[in-house]
Formats: structure tokens, sequence, C-alpha cells
């Protein structure tokens, strides 16, 4: 990729980013919000796709095919970046924020689901 000020400017930023992060509390604070966020949108997707019926078959899809994609991202990735047992690897704080939201949009989903059955 060619050396531009936009590209510069996007990397600085993105530098910037990386060392806000770096900040443990900010770190968890922003993988909680993706958590959280998970919820809501486990709470919002199944009621607004099931006011009609016709989308309930391909939002259900759509939430499938996305878990298992950031399923198949964050964790063959953490093999690769593995190369020893002993050494623990860290994944980035991106990666990790869309995982935590993965696991809050499932756990969401079940919690409809038990609601719906009760």
């Amino acid at each position: 990729m060619q050396n531009t000020r936009l590209n510069n400017l996007v990397n600085v930023v993105l530098a910037r980013l990386a060392q806000w992060f770096a900040n443990p509390w900010r770190h968890l604070s922003i993988v909680l919000i993706g958590l959280l966020l998970g919820v809501f949108l486990g709470t919002a997707i199944p009621t607004t796709a099931g006011q009609t019926a016709n989308w309930d078959v391909i939002a259900a899809g759509v939430l499938v095919i996305f878990a298992e994609t950031v399923s198949r991202i964050v964790y063959s990735r953490n093999r690769q970046l593995l190369p020893s047992p002993r050494v623990p690897s860290r994944l980035s704080w991106l990666a990790e924020t869309i995982n935590a939201l993965k696991i809050g949009l499932t756990y969401s989903m079940f919690v409809e689901a038990f609601k719906l059955g009760s």
C-alpha cells in the first residue's frame, strides 16, 4: 500500500487506540460493553424479526453464521499465536470485544428461548 497521508493518519489513530486500550480497566470496560451490547442485540433481534414471521429463519441463519465465523476467527487465531503451551497468548482487543458480543448474543438467545418455552 502506498504511504499516503490518509494511510499515515489511519496508522497513527490505530496506534493511539492500541495505547489507549493497553490500560487494563479500559480493556475490561470495552469487553464488558461488548458483552452487554450482545445481550441487548440478542433480545432486540428476535423481537423485531418475530413481528413479521417471514424473517425468523433468515435472522436465525445470519446469527448462526455470525457466531460460527467469529468463533472460527478468534479460536483459530489463538492456536496460531500459541506455538508452545507455556506461552499465554493475548487476542487483540477488537477480537476479544467481538467474541464477548457473540457470547452475550448467544446467552440472550437462550434466555429468550426459555422465556418463550415457559
